[in-house]
């Protein structure tokens, strides 16, 4: 029941838009006059970026993780509360706040998901409790240890398949032994028969066992090699598994040459950590390994969305499955519909049976959509908690997109974006209304994505004759 409820109601982002659904969460102030669509920046001062400005946000924050707001007797788990709960859960993954009342907040909210049927406003109040509960005890085990018990009821009661893998997924981040998760996994499978055929429990269950036995990678000179479709730009974007690090994006051009600028291999940092930690084959999990689409831009829409996104057009990315796409696969129109051997097809040999490369087309199945690269107008200080990623303090965690950097000084003037950089490259090689494919692909060797010079020797090793077929 909560499954078929969730497919078509859980997200309304799924209906309408993720990319308002985040603006909508981020972005605090009052709009303003539309600005700019094009890659050059703004020339005035931002309103919504000077100091003052920063300061209200943050204290509009700060009063919505007070101990009272935490209070269930006071505001009980009901669909008149919904907004409630939403508000003060987004702000909580943004602010972190340690007292006791929100760990016991979370606890009474996750018993939910052992109920057998909750209203569609319940069950989006527990999936939010659900994400940011990950996040909570991922990073504040001390704290928040207490919600590993609530992630194991989970697990042992709750009929909803998707709270079980997200339950687990949860667990197998954490400090779990590979024997303790081996247990969980076969409890999973015994309570769900038909877990194969369940997307998040199918994905969950393998990436559990890949942690425990990490799968080799195959020759990343065979991915850079490999063209997709020819006289289309292919950018690579290749991230340590530690995504509290930066990824280094790497473009080829329409004849298949890796851009250069100035002489040197053009590459652009992106962050792509989920603000939750969540695992990718989940809604607001980090960005997902695997091929997507790239068609054009989304204009930044206005100063109302300027927090969520900054000032800059954003890349529009379409995964399997995802409507809106002009065309997915090559020489055909619209999405892509087909089988995994399809999608496989698209990728060198060697790649093919490796599951993290198939992340995007199980993300798709499993619903989701509307990846974006994108610049931030928020405060490099805006997410708590920045302290744990000083290689990305500068760039902000999305819910599943891609994080370009881009800053302002206190008066509100840009400092610093490499949107325009992105936008101009991809214009360059592909046109006003370009369309190619984007790679991301997890590399457990960072010296080899260290830099643009390393990055430019595995470039070089791609590329030379000794290695090109």
């Amino acid at each position: 029941m909560h499954a078929f409820l969730r497919s078509k109601w859980l997200y309304p982002v799924k209906q309408r838009s993720l990319l308002v659904a985040w603006a909508m969460f981020l972005s605090l102030l009052p709009g303003v006059s539309a600005i700019a669509t094009t890659h050059s920046a703004t020339a005035n001062p931002v309103p919504q970026a000077t100091a003052s400005a920063r300061v209200e946000q943050r204290q509009k924050q700060v009063r919505l993780v007070q101990p009272e707001n935490y209070d269930l007797n006071r505001y009980p788990v009901t669909d008149a509360n919904e907004r409630h709960w939403r508000t003060v859960l987004w702000a909580t993954a943004l602010r972190e706040p340690q007292p006791a009342q929100v760990a016991q907040a979370l606890e009474g909210i996750l018993s939910l998901t052992r109920r057998p049927k909750l209203s569609q406003p319940q069950m989006r109040t527990v999936d939010m409790a659900m994400q940011v509960g990950t996040q909570m005890y991922l990073h504040f085990p001390a704290r928040y240890g207490s919600l590993e018990a609530a992630f194991r009821q989970t697990i042992e009661r709750s009929p909803d398949s998707q709270w079980v893998a997200m339950a687990l997924s949860a667990l197998a981040q954490g400090d779990s032994a590979p024997e303790e998760l081996q247990s969980l996994s076969d409890r999973v499978r015994q309570r769900f028969p038909r877990w194969s055929q369940d997307v998040w429990l199918q994905t969950t269950l393998q990436d559990v066992a890949e942690r425990v036995n990490p799968p080799a990678m195959p020759p990343l000179r065979d991915l850079l090699q490999w063209t997709i479709a020819p006289q289309q730009p292919h950018l690579y974007v290749l991230c340590p598994r530690d995504r509290g690090l930066l990824c280094r994006a790497v473009l080829k051009d329409q004849s298949g040459q890796f851009v250069q600028q100035s002489g040197q291999l053009w590459s652009v940092p992106l962050l792509s950590r989920s603000l939750h930690d969540l695992a990718w084959n989940f809604e607001r999990g980090e960005t997902p390994q695997g091929i997507y689409r790239i068609e054009g831009v989304v204009p930044q829409p206005d100063f109302d969305f300027f927090g969520a996104y900054g000032q800059f057009a954003l890349v529009k990315l379409f995964v399997p499955f995802e409507s809106g796409v002009r065309s997915f696969l090559p020489g055909q129109k619209g999405r892509f519909a087909g089988t995994l051997a399809a999608y496989q097809a698209l990728l060198p040999p060697a790649w093919r049976n490796y599951f993290p490369i198939q992340q995007t087309y199980w993300a798709g199945k499993a619903g989701r959509s509307l990846f974006r690269i994108h610049g931030s107008g928020e405060a490099t200080n805006f997410f708590s908690g920045k302290e744990r990623y000083p290689a990305s303090a500068d760039w902000n965690p999305t819910i599943g997109c891609l994080s370009a950097l881009e800053t302002y000084d206190e008066s509100g003037r840009l400092q610093q974006a490499d949107m325009p950089k992105i936008l101009d490259a991809l214009t360059a090689t592909g046109g006003k209304n370009f369309s190619g494919y984007m790679i991301v692909v997890e590399v457990p060797d960072t010296t080899q994505i260290s830099s643009t010079a390393a990055i430019a020797a595995v470039v070089n090793e791609s590329t030379s004759p000794k290695t090109r077929r």
